[in-house]
């Protein structure tokens, strides 16, 4: 043990002079480096710099973590969604969505004055700097210290790209940090010219446009590639602040910022002064924008959506787009007018303040949409919302998974009578009960009992069912009533639903696009008008049906629907309490589902199907059978009148059929009174004007 002890006591003193005798060879080699006098001073100094720039690397590195995530993930931002420019059938412009954005355009193409007006504007060291703009930073600092108002900023065209590409508007100092990283890297990857197209095709401009080519088109009606030296510097102007200098938000402002963008191209040696002085003299002059079209505003919200879903499927990488759409403004003119009339005409006797309507061809294509009675009070659109109740005009569904499952005919008779289903007990409109009936006069008279005792038969799931395969998409409660119509649909479902009919028993959802292009041309989507459809009522359940609905527009409750000279049938539908009223129902040409109610479920004054929305159906149908080829109808026993037409002679052109001016029934009502008052006018007149009209009749005949 002694030996132990005296063991560790040595080994403990001989460690500790060991790290004594390191300690002074250490202190030896150190005081080489040890300075005095002045020179400590800037040793101190350089130490303390290298110091601070160590810690800066770590805290930029850090807080550029997100720039490195960002450029990671190869998304920019979609520039508040996708632009989209909507064309109806033909081929015509119909109205635009999203944003405002056009990048067709080559930057070779684009005007030389826009270009330079930008640059001495944004970024006079463009092509000088490597990203950052370090002289132009301090020279802006410099002036706005000065209290200068020309609105110089800090920020080079590169910087302002990645905030646009990458970044929100957010002033903070990390995003400041991550804006910088970013411009670097677009340096490194991206070529100057590049750069510059980019940003010229994304900077916001105002107005909901991106980009100068958008831009200029808004603003003055014309092509980027024609505007003139105002013009581009108007346009120039707008980039630091395009709210407050938008030509059509401030003339004045937006005319006064473009003397300080020729100021600008005037001293970065761009232009001189007289090159400028006649754009100083004529500044630009905006188009009025307040005479824009008038667009079917319903259906292009919903056809947006439709578009930006077939967009994201087929992962486009544009966010411009051309939509070539399935709408007749002819039709939807019609439409509109049918609606609105009828409302405004005795919507206040009936209590009833809102509308819907939507028309498709045999096919699905949609050619006409109404959601509601005027776009600019309410968006809210009532034609795809599943929030309504049909009525009887679900009953179709209960008599076709009849006929389908039953076998059962139109002229097979069965008792209207009470019935029952546990303690719910329906009644008929007016309380009473025929006996024994036929299934085509209770389909016709819309008879409750039947169509329960037939649920009864059936069992309302097959009925739930034949229903969403027809075409309601919304999921609803399989209650009792059902065969009553007691579900959520929506005016856009039920019109696709009776299209099945119309079709003749093939599947017919309802569409809007046949064709989505880029702006460049190339294609993202194209419908294919010969797809295979499926089969979901046999001919026999479809030719019953048309024709059990064909009575009820000529002599049950849809009379008023009944349009002289073509096949129309349907059926009408109204809910508990009269909060709803539908007329479903085609023709040979088209199929159109028609709701009028309140948006606050308010019951109406005992509204039916059987009257405004018959009503409204039928002056659509009227007008949309126009001039037109009448074609029969699957089932109905209807013979067209032949519209008779002369024989042309041999050396003329063929005649086309097209379709008649979309001049609608109320504008052709206040021409025809206008002329009327003309005429009682002229009548009126004083002997001057007879002798007038005297002179007139003489030199037609040629006496004078």
């Amino acid at each position: 043990m002694l030996a132990a002890d005296a063991w560790l006591d040595s080994s403990l003193y001989e460690t500790w002079r060991a790290l004594g005798r390191g300690y002074t060879r250490f202190q030896d080699f150190m005081s080489r480096f040890h300075v005095t006098g002045i020179k400590r001073f800037f040793v101190e100094l350089l130490s303390d710099a290298f110091s601070f720039f160590a810690i800066g690397c770590v805290l930029m590195t850090a807080l550029a973590l997100p720039a490195f995530d960002i450029v990671a993930s190869g998304e920019y931002n979609r520039a508040e969604n996708y632009s989209v420019i909507f064309l109806d059938r033909y081929g015509n412009e119909i109205g635009r969505r999203g944003i405002r954005s056009d990048d067709s355009v080559a930057l070779d193409e684009l005007p030389d004055v826009l270009i330079k007006a930008t640059l001495a504007t944004e970024d006079r060291r463009f092509y000088e700097h490597f990203g950052i703009d370090v002289v132009g930073t301090l020279r802006a600092l410099a002036n706005n210290a000065q209290g200068e108002t020309s609105l110089q900023g800090g920020s080079s065209i590169t910087q302002q790209l990645a905030k646009n590409l990458f970044l929100s508007s957010e002033r903070t100092l990390e995003r400041k940090i991550v804006e910088a990283f970013l411009s670097v890297w677009l340096e490194w990857h991206y070529s100057k010219d590049e750069i510059l197209k980019l940003y010229l095709d994304r900077a916001y401009m105002g107005g909901g446009n991106f980009g100068v080519v958008a831009a200029a088109d808004y603003y003055f009606g014309k092509k980027v590639t024609d505007i003139t030296l105002a013009e581009a510097a108007m346009l120039a102007g707008l980039y630091k602040a395009p709210t407050r200098f938008a030509p059509h938000i401030d003339l004045a402002a937006a005319r006064g910022r473009a003397n300080v963008v020729l100021t600008n191209m005037v001293q970065a040696r761009y232009l001189t002064e007289g090159q400028v002085t006649a754009a100083r003299r004529h500044p630009a002059n905006p188009v009025d924008r307040t005479a824009d079209i008038n667009s079917p505003n319903y259906f292009l919200d919903w056809a947006f959506e439709e578009a930006k879903a077939i967009i994201e499927a087929k992962r486009a990488t544009s966010n411009n787009f051309i939509v070539r759409t399935t709408i007749d403004s002819t039709l939807q003119s019609y439409a509109e007018e049918a609606v609105t009339s009828v409302v405004r005409e005795q919507g206040e006797a009936y209590r009833v303040s809102q509308a819907a309507m939507v028309v498709t061809d045999l096919n699905g294509a949609i050619r006409a949409m109404v959601g509601g009675m005027d776009y600019g009070k309410s968006q809210f659109n009532r034609a795809i919302v599943s929030t309504r109740q049909p009525g009887s005009s679900f009953k179709p569904f209960v008599y076709a998974t009849a006929f389908e499952q039953l076998g059962l005919q139109p002229s097979d008779t069965i008792t209207d009578r009470p019935v029952c289903i546990g303690d719910w007990c329906p009644q008929n409109y007016g309380r009473s009960y025929r006996g024994t009936t036929t299934l085509l006069s209770a389909f016709a008279a819309s008879i409750n009992t039947v169509p329960v005792t037939l649920s009864i038969k059936t069992g309302r799931e097959p009925i739930a069912e034949l229903s969403h395969r027809m075409g309601i998409r919304n999921d609803y409660p399989v209650t009792r009533s059902l065969a009553l119509g007691v579900a959520s649909v929506s005016v856009l479902d039920m019109t696709s639903s009776y299209a099945v009919f119309a079709s003749g028993g093939l599947k017919t959802p309802g569409f809007g696009i046949t064709r989505i292009t880029s702006l460049s041309g190339d294609p993202v989507y194209e419908a294919d008008p010969d797809a295979p459809r499926e089969r979901i009522l046999s001919e026999t359940t479809v030719a019953n049906m048309n024709m059990m609905m064909r009575t009820v527009v000529t002599g049950g409750t849809g009379r008023r629907a009944d349009v002289p000279g073509v096949p129309a049938v349907g059926k009408t539908g109204t809910t508990t309490s009269y909060r709803d009223a539908w007329f479903c129902g085609f023709t040979g040409n088209y199929v159109a589902a028609v709701w009028f109610g309140n948006d606050d479920y308010r019951p109406t004054n005992n509204l039916t199907g059987g009257t405004l929305p018959a009503i409204a159906w039928q002056k659509f149908m009227a007008y949309a059978h126009t001039n037109v080829d009448i074609k029969p109808l699957f089932g109905v026993d209807f013979v067209p009148e032949q519209t008779i037409v002369a024989e042309a002679p041999e050396d003329e052109a063929e005649i086309v059929v097209e379709r008649p001016p979309s001049l609608t029934p109320a504008a052709a009502r206040k021409l025809i009174d206008l002329a009327e008052r003309l005429q009682s006018t002229i009548e009126a007149a004083t002997p001057i004007g007879a002798q007038a009209r005297a002179e007139t009749a003489a030199v037609g005949s040629g006496s004078l």
